[in-house]
């Protein structure tokens, strides 16, 4: 059978958004059962109503969770709330409005009853706590319900503190198990107002505009003069998110060519093209998403996607198409820290330790040093706040960097503002990113990429969740030496949850999946795509030999 990956969905791929939303309100979770309790993965808790890990009470128990542990933290001043564009967002938002009216947080919905990207609502917390001193109890804190590029039945609901970037695991541990306490209790101390019974008028009255607050400050981070100067046209495709009217905006505004090449929003995604696995998936970084954009990449100098919480970037060149999120990431670190003089000369790079090494030559190059941390944004907060770290970047296509003045923008992904930075580029430099990345290449060595997913037990994750370096006895990998073996990353010495084997010009990393019973096999060679393949073999009996295989 040939796959349906990368062709238009149809109806058989449709949820019945009906179906969904009843479930919401109508399943009833057991606590009893793992995967219906309330659980924080890396962004928050996901599920879907239909499964019953995503329903009412989750969000209810959720919500007063977070109401409890803020009072825990001696925070009092407002609490920003926003959602994406899936089905389940706007009952999630209602449920949490519920909660927090009846607690009697002053909670800043949208002020236009609209979508709220992440990075928007990041935005509109640093704003509001600026020169608030870290013990300040009028610090405002926000909630974004979204599963960000999930599937369109999933819904999600994520937590971000007063340094308006994802909560760490103590805060998520703390909430998750409060929640799940309460949906134990049958609910016994969650504060509730109906939704019926609220003046949401007044509410919104009293909002906050997301959208423009945003989109105004854009000028401050990226030189929109010079985009508008050059006249790149660009064609923006929120992939039916909640960046849709922000690019509109952000046209009108910064007077840009740029067109939104799809304005539709429809909870069933019926125009999206099937990802890799035949699911309707809004991820910008898939070459089967977004093989519809990649079809018009001649009309265009610069075509962007972003996923429905607008956290990731997909950047597509007329000469390349869709780019690799790691190509470009390098491209704007490479960029960024040559074009940015307001930035501090001691401002480091900051990646994941499973992006490509790539970065770290770049790095190199500049001058400049590099921070290495494990999977998830959560560790490039501190370093954006401060200004120590100027660009933070993960390799599925998340990123976010300082303004020019070298003080912080956002302290989550902000796909919006890498794709507007593809055009800058492309405005001062007169080249795409990816004719810059080929000349990146040129000079040291084209990387060979890959992540895979494996099989594996709840027992065998947990082992390789506390892998040693003693559990690699070889010397050499691929016919390198081996120049380092991590347990814990280097830029922060904390622990990376799996094993990272590096030499000269490969690495390796294995790491168990948060969410599925496979562990994740991430590999990379500046020696092409034998010596990948050389590497990935010799990755996996290593992990085989740690998992008794």
């Amino acid at each position: 059978m040939t796959s349906r990956a990368g062709h238009p969905a149809d109806a058989s791929d449709l949820i019945d958004v009906d179906e969904l939303i009843n479930a919401y309100y109508d399943r009833i979770p057991d606590p009893s059962v793992p995967t219906q309790r309330v659980a924080f993965g890396t962004s928050g808790h996901r599920g879907s109503s239909l499964t019953t890990s995503f329903n009412e009470q989750h969000i209810l128990a959720t919500t007063q969770a977070i109401v409890d542990y803020r009072r825990a933290q001696g925070i009092q001043g407002p609490l920003f709330l926003g959602r994406d564009t899936h089905a389940l967002s706007l009952p999630a938002e209602r449920s949490a409005i519920e909660v927090l009216v009846a607690n009697g947080i002053d909670v800043r919905i949208d002020a236009r009853d609209a979508w709220v990207p992440t990075p928007a609502l990041s935005h509109a917390i640093l704003a509001y706590n600026k020169g608030r001193a870290a013990d300040d109890a009028g610090r405002a804190d926000g909630i974004v319900v979204t599963p960000s590029h999930n599937p369109p039945a999933d819904g999600g609901f994520k937590y971000n503190p007063p340094h308006g970037g994802p909560a760490d695991t103590d805060a998520t541990s703390w909430i998750a198990q409060r929640a799940n306490q309460l949906i134990e209790a049958g609910l016994e101390g969650v504060a509730r107002e109906r939704f019926s019974d609220i003046d949401f008028d007044a509410l919104a009255a009293g909002g906050y505009d997301f959208r423009d607050a945003y989109v105004r400050d854009l000028a401050d981070i990226i030189d929109l003069d010079a985009i508008r100067r050059a006249g790149v046209r660009i064609g923006a495709d929120p992939l039916g998110g909640a960046s849709v009217e922000y690019w509109a905006l952000i046209a009108e505004v910064h007077g840009l060519d740029l067109t939104v090449v799809n304005p539709d929003v429809d909870p069933t995604w019926r125009f999206m093209t099937l990802d890799w696995d035949e699911k309707i998936r809004m991820d910008p970084s898939s070459p089967s998403a977004m093989a519809s954009l990649v079809a018009k990449k001649a009309d265009f100098d610069i075509l962007t996607g972003n996923d429905a919480d607008a956290d990731r970037h997909g950047i597509v060149t007329p000469d390349a198409g869709l780019m690799n999120p790691n190509h470009f990431l390098a491209v704007a670190i490479e960029y960024l820290f040559s074009h940015r003089p307001g930035w501090s000369a001691d401002a480091a790079v900051g990646k994941t330790l499973v992006s490509s090494m790539m970065i770290d030559k770049v790095a190199a190059s500049l001058g400049r040093t590099l921070l290495e941390v494990p999977v998830g944004f959560k560790w490039f907060v501190p370093g954006l706040i401060d200004g120590s770290v100027a660009f933070g970047g993960e390799e599925s296509a998340g990123a976010s960097f300082l303004r020019k003045d070298g003080s912080v923008w956002t302290t989550d992904k902000d796909g919006i503002l890498l794709c507007l930075l593809a055009a800058e580029i492309l405005a001062v430099t007169g080249k795409t990113p990816s004719q810059r990345y080929a000349e990146l290449e040129a000079e040291y060595g084209a990387s060979s990429y890959q992540r895979v997913d494996a099989p594996a037990t709840p027992d065998q994750k947990a082992a390789l969740g506390k892998l040693g370096p003693e559990a690699v006895s070889a010397t050499t990998l691929a016919g390198e030496e081996i120049t380092a073996k991590l347990s814990q990353a280097p830029g922060n010495g904390a622990a990376i949850g799996g094993l990272k084997v590096q030499t000269a010009h490969a690495w390796f990393a294995a790491r168990p999946s948060g969410t599925e019973d496979v562990y994740k096999l991430y590999a990379e060679s500046l020696l092409g795509d034998e010596h990948l393949k050389q590497v990935q073999d010799e990755a996996r009996a290593v992990v085989s030999a740690a998992l008794g295989g």
